[in-house]
């Protein structure tokens, strides 16, 4: 067999397995459609997305993908089958923080798919109200770069959301310097969300020291203030690169190659357990010594490992804060249950703010 013939039966093969990966798709898409209906019968007609268990399923087709496929894109192929199926039981509305090609509708997409209604908002404390008001099922809103520390809007906005933290999200963030044309010397200004501005601080002073620097509220505005003006460019990624038309002039021009930004999906309902799961919360405690240090040490003492801690003033008073802390594991796991309860009865106040899968790169 000939070179032509042994690529011809290889490909007759292939074309063999896209048909029968097409039967496969449509036979989960209609059982799908038969979930929908057993639980429209039932009047259960607001859980028809499961975060929990579409973790528990994406990190089983992981664990068990054998290659030559990477298990990320096996995981992205199938957060695509799922979001797909998923929209024949109920298209989801999500709010991100927009406009249209910031990082956090990247977010969004990668944790449910393109089959989805993004609904694009102005500012953070927006995302929670469209959510909280039922105008949307989710919302994602950043809560910490890797680089620049926590979004404080996203913290100071859940002290008074009743939203509960139903996902995270972690996505490698890539900054590029785009413009309308790529004459980096005649740039004047250059317009980028503020912390933008900071994970490309060292490129900046080395590259376009001169130049001024705007901060605006997201990414994807300034690529689209870049594409109105001229001797101006933006720091955006490369969907605002190409919704905007914009040229890259420099790519990656952030300082840190690890650059990743965690975000938060949120919504009204709790979410159980999937196996692999963080708790957040928030808390005050007594303005006296050794307060914080007694209340943390419930966690120690039931062998709970706290993987993060901020900061925020309460707005009650001078010098008075409250606490955010990310646990591991679920509140529902009798052996978190049991820290919970000792905690509560340590510290002054302390809200749950959810319980949720731990997210994957």
């Amino acid at each position: 067999m000939g070179d032509s013939d042994a690529l011809s039966d290889l490909r007759a093969r292939i074309d063999a397995l896209d048909l029968d990966l097409l039967d496969l798709l449509n036979a989960r898409a209609r059982l799908a459609q038969e979930i929908a209906a057993v639980k429209s019968a039932g009047g259960d007609t607001d859980e028809f997305y499961r975060p929990e268990r579409e973790a528990r399923v994406l990190r089983n087709i992981k664990a068990r993908n054998a290659g030559p496929l990477a298990g990320e894109e096996v995981t992205r192929l199938f957060r695509e089958i799922m979001s797909a199926c998923l929209a024949l039981e109920r298209r989801l509305r999500v709010a991100c923080l927009g406009p249209v090609g910031t990082f956090t509708q990247a977010a969004t997409l990668k944790h449910f798919g393109h089959a989805i209604d993004v609904v694009p908002l102005a500012a953070i404390d927006e995302v929670f109200r469209e959510v909280e008001s039922g105008g949307c099922s989710y919302g994602v809103v950043p809560v910490e770069n890797s680089i620049e520390g926590v979004v404080n809007h996203t913290l100071d906005s859940f002290m008074l959301s009743p939203l509960r933290i139903c996902g995270e999200v972690e996505l490698r963030i890539h900054h590029h310097l785009l413009a309308r044309d790529g004459a980096p010397g005649t740039l004047r200004r250059i317009y980028a969300h503020q912390q933008a501005l900071a994970q490309c601080r060292r490129w900046l002073d080395r590259e376009l020291l001169g130049v001024e620097r705007v901060a605006v509220n997201s990414n994807a505005e300034a690529a689209r203030l870049a594409a109105e003006q001229a001797d101006t460019a933006a720091i955006a990624g490369e969907a605002a690169a190409e919704i905007y038309g914009l040229q890259t002039i420099a790519a990656n021009i952030e300082d840190e190659p690890n650059n990743t930004t965690r975000f938060l999906v949120i919504g009204r309902r709790p979410t159980p357990p999937s196996g692999d799961d963080k708790t957040s919360l928030l808390f005050s405690t007594a303005n006296r010594p050794g307060a914080l240090y007694h209340a943390l040490g419930a966690f120690a003492e039931h062998g709970i490992s706290m993987t993060r801690i901020e900061s925020r003033p309460s707005r009650r008073g001078m010098w008075d804060y409250l606490f955010f802390v990310d646990i591991a594991g679920h509140a529902d796991e009798p052996g978190v249950a049991g820290a919970l309860e000792e905690f509560e009865r340590r510290a002054h106040m302390v809200k749950l703010l959810g319980s949720y899968p731990r997210a994957a790169l």
